[in-house]
Formats: C-alpha cells, sequence, structure tokens
C-alpha cells in the first residue's frame, strides 16, 4: 500500500506542484487549504507524513504542528515544514515544536520527495524493530512505538523518541554533535548540529526533573552529550 502524505498547503499552484511529484513518487498524497477544520481531517485520514507550510489563512503552521503534537493520533507523525522564511529563529521554532525538517522556498520539487523517502525509510527500519529496552526507569517498546519513563508514557515526536531510542543503546559514552546527526537522522541528513541541540532541550523537557540540571541526558563542554546516572 502507497504511503500516505499530507500536503498542508494554502498556495494551489504550490499543492498542485507537491500533489504531482508526490505521486510520481508513488505516493498517495492529500492536499488542505489549512483552514479550520484541517487538525480533524489529518486525523481521519492517518498520513504516515506531513508537510506543512508555516504561512497559512488564520492559525499558522506553528500552530498546527503543535496541535498534531498535542493529537494521540497524529503525535509521532513526521513533520516537514515549508518556509518562505530563512530566518534562524523560524526554524529553530520549528524545530522546538515538534518539526522533524524543514525547507526553505523556493525548493526543488525532488528534494522534497528525496526528503520524505528518507523520513519514511527511518519510520519503516523502526517498526521492524520489535524488541523491548529496559534501562533504569525507561522502557521501550520498539513494536509498539512506545517509552515508557518510571511507569508513565513518554508523549516524544518521532525524532525525539529516536534520539533516546540511541541514548538508551549507547549509554556512557559521549557523542559529538556530527555524530548525533549521522546516527539518528541518517546519511541522508538535510539538518544541522544545532538541530541536536534543539532536539536535546525538548527530550530534556520529558525525561529530567530538572531540565537545566538534567541527570541522564548531560552535556560534554565543547564536544556533545552522553546518557548517563542509569542505576
Amino acid at each position: 500500500m502507497a504511503k500516505r502524505i499530507a500536503i498542508v498547503e494554502d498556495e494551489a499552484e504550490l499543492a498542485a506542484l507537491l500533489d504531482y511529484n508526490l505521486t510520481r513518487g508513488g505516493y498517495q498524497s492529500y492536499v488542505l487549504a489549512g483552514n479550520k477544520g484541517t487538525l480533524k481531517d489529518l486525523e481521519a485520514w492517518k498520513p504516515d507524513l506531513i508537510v506543512l507550510d508555516v504561512m497559512l489563512p488564520g492559525d499558522d503552521g506553528f500552530e498546527l504542528c503543535r496541535q498534531i503534537r498535542q493529537s494521540p493520533v497524529l503525535a509521532r507523525t513526521p513533520v516537514l515544514f515549508l518556509t518562505a522564511r530563512s530566518d534562524e529563529v523560524d526554524r529553530v521554532l520549528g524545530l522546538e515544536i515538534g518539526g522533524d525538517d524543514y525547507m526553505t522556498k523556493p525548493f526543488s520539487p525532488r528534494e522534497l520527495v528525496a526528503r520524505v523517502k528518507a523520513h519514511l525509510r527511518r519510520a519503516e527500519r523502526d517498526e521492524e524493530e520489535d524488541t523491548a529496552i529496559e534501562a533504569g526507569p525507561f522502557k521501550l517498546d520498539r513494536g509498539a512505538h512506545r517509552v515508557f519513563l518510571s511507569g508513565q508514557e513518554l508523549n516524544l515526536t518521532s525524532t525525539e523518541y529516536k534520539l533516546l531510542e540511541f541514548f538508551l543503546t549507547h549509554t556512557g559514552r559521549a557523542y559529538s554533535r556530527d555524530q548525533l546527526l549521522e546516527e539518528v537522522w541518517g546519511q541522508q541528513r538535510f539538518v544541522t548540529p544545532r538541530t541536536v541541540d534543539v532536539h536535546v532541550r525538548r527530550l530534556r523537557e520529558h525525561i529530567e526533573a530538572e531540565p537545566d540540571n538534567p541527570r541522564y541526558l548531560t552535556t560534554v563542554r565543547g564536544f556533545g552529550y552522553r546518557f548517563e546516572g542509569l542505576p
């Protein structure tokens, strides 16, 4: 069955171009203009990935992404932002609220299809793993794609899940930002070392009692991060 890609874009010409290229790439696409009711439409259709424009009528794409991350149906669905704004603060904001990737307009439709393929390939690889990982108070169920801390389920995005999974299977060793990009985002990564800092900060908010004074996910000054402090 073809993977489902939702395109939330109110610019009709661009939406049609994306729809055409994704369909040619073998995907089933669904175009939404980003009006009121979009979240319910997305929950009903259950896409495998969402291409989301930042500039939408009414609530912007950032607000819709916040709603997506709070949805039990869509919380772990990868989100690829489209934006006409190249400011770093906008890109960082998109990642902080749960986006997995971003592209700045104008962009090549072929590149977008390549990024979609890369994100879906990683998701498929994760689904093939059905073993459980237990480390201290953490339990990661790969088959169900769920994570628990002291028995309480964590509501993580797909990238936060992958990052925590890597750390739980590689505890005690320090990794640089570039190493983490290679291991978690893969060879077909389109993000910068700054992305690692953003996702580490978000992950700490989920797993640390004091995110500014982390017990588990610690900073190795001038180098990167290390996962430690497990019994």
